[in-house]
């Protein structure tokens, strides 16, 4: 039998991509927080201001971030929507674990007497050299 493997959708891919850098993580921290011009977002960070909108331009082409330009001032917010569907993707595998867990845990209960067996060790193989 094979196994099909399940693919996260692009996106996903996108936005697991984006925050792979602590600064477009940092950057989404405060966007937490609530809107902020990209003047705002640059000010704690070690960097010039053009490299801090590189990394916004990364987090809007994913979908995480939404920025309007009012005047001369670009104000940035958090796309929540996109964050909430990488929850929903992150708790569809916590409950694939979990129930192979209980499944786990179902299956040792009723085997409690059953030997352990590590899956590269023979199952009636013998401890080699000598037994302290």
């Amino acid at each position: 039998m094979v196994k099909r493997v399940r693919r996260a959708p692009e996106h996903l891919n996108a936005v697991f991509a984006a925050l792979a850098d602590p600064t477009r993580r940092q950057l989404v921290e405060q966007l937490g927080r609530g809107p902020a011009s990209v003047s705002e977002l640059a000010k704690p960070l070690p960097m010039s201001l053009p490299a801090v909108v590189q990394h916004l331009q990364v987090l809007e082409g994913c979908g995480l971030v939404r920025s309007e330009k009012v005047g001369r001032v670009r104000t940035c917010r958090l796309e929540v929507t996109r964050l909430e569907t990488v929850q929903d993707w992150i708790d569809a595998r916590r409950r694939t674990w979990e129930r192979r867990l209980d499944r786990l845990g179902d299956y040792l209960a009723a085997h409690p007497d059953q030997p352990a067996v590590h899956p590269d060790q023979p199952e009636h193989s013998t401890p080699k050299g000598p037994i302290s």
